[in-house]
């Protein structure tokens, strides 16, 4: 008998309860059956952080927590990359940070995260360039920061992830295989996101073409829905209302199916090239965002977290991808 597929299911546990404490997204997670998460937003007793703001002695609770739970952390769910490329007014709210500031201090810090949380992987994103310009303008730009930034990588043993995302350069899945063959580094990798496209108004067949152009530098994949709304009119540039019709995976227009059945063939090779780079396999990140999303986070409540896991749940089930869920004896280890 031939064995089925595998996936690690982890998910964005701060899309669940509304205080964001730590104990309460471990909690959730437990309860939900999962033993892998990425850490983004969390409050470890000094208010709600980002990863990036946590001081040592919360990182230190935070990993005391893990050990308690029995919960581990998959990615550093860092927001490098969501930055200007250029200093360049244009209409946004959007940072600009000299590059070389930026590698030495932001990317050093997602990497000493990583290794503090015991994990190889940093999710990330690729600049924003000048609204208003075209993105494929920026790829030779963006192409050498993140050669550097996975240089640093390579040189601690961990990988960037690029997530694909509107209004960056890699906002879709062309452009990010001309960043991933640029870059030309086993320390980069690329991160699929139905939901970041089907919110360009993307429709099915298409999402599933821009799949197939980044499935070689695929490493792993977040878990993301969206119903297009026909009322709203793409103007190339995503904006708040636009991120208000997040479903569950099975639901919307992101073409959750025909992509799970692809990567299903690709599953098995992938995983033995993760477990030869210390990594445990091939994640599956929920980020529902089923409350809404924004520009660096979203909310789904553990109710909604719940039902976002089960709608995965059933769809890898019909697609026939094996998972693992903790057990009752897991409880007692």
């Amino acid at each position: 008998m031939v064995e089925r597929p595998r996936v690690i299911i982890s998910g964005f546990a701060d899309e669940g309860p509304l205080d964001k404490k730590a104990e309460s997204q471990l909690t959730m997670l437990s309860a939900l059956g999962l033993s892998y998460y990425s850490l983004r937003f969390t409050d470890v007793g000094g208010g709600v952080k980002n990863v990036m703001q946590l001081n040592r002695r919360e990182v230190q609770r935070l990993k005391r927590l893990h050990a308690e739970f029995g919960i581990r952390v998959s990615s550093i769910g860092s927001p490098i990359g969501k930055v200007k490329l250029l200093d360049i007014e244009d209409g946004t709210t959007n940072a600009y940070i000299p590059f070389d500031q930026y590698l030495k201090r932001e990317v050093a810090h997602a990497i000493e995260l990583a290794q503090a949380f015991d994990t190889k992987l940093i999710r990330g994103f690729s600049f924003y360039h000048p609204k208003g310009t075209a993105a494929q303008n920026h790829v030779d730009q963006a192409t050498q920061q993140l050669g550097r930034i996975a240089e640093a990588c390579a040189e601690a043993g961990v990988y960037f992830g690029l997530e694909v995302e509107a209004n960056l350069v890699g906002q879709s899945g062309r452009l990010l295989r001309k960043l991933y063959r640029g870059v030309d580094n086993p320390h980069l990798c690329l991160i699929f996101d139905g939901g970041n496209l089907s919110t360009q108004n993307m429709e099915v067949a298409q999402i599933v073409d821009e799949y197939r152009a980044m499935r070689e530098g695929i490493g792993w994949v977040h878990i993301k829905d969206y119903k297009i709304d026909p009322k709203l009119k793409w103007k190339g540039h995503v904006d708040e209302e636009r991120l208000r019709n997040f479903v569950p995976a099975d639901q919307g227009d992101s073409g959750h199916e025909a992509i799970l059945r692809d990567f299903r063939e690709k599953i098995p090779a992938l995983e033995r090239k993760l477990k030869r780079r210390g990594i445990p396999g091939v994640f599956l990140d929920l980020e529902p965002h089923l409350k809404g999303g924004g520009q660096f986070g979203g909310f789904s409540g553990p109710d909604g977290f719940g039902v976002a896991l089960r709608a995965l749940l059933n769809l890898l089930d019909y697609v026939d991808i094996a998972y693992d869920l903790k057990s009752y004896g897991d409880l007692h280890t």
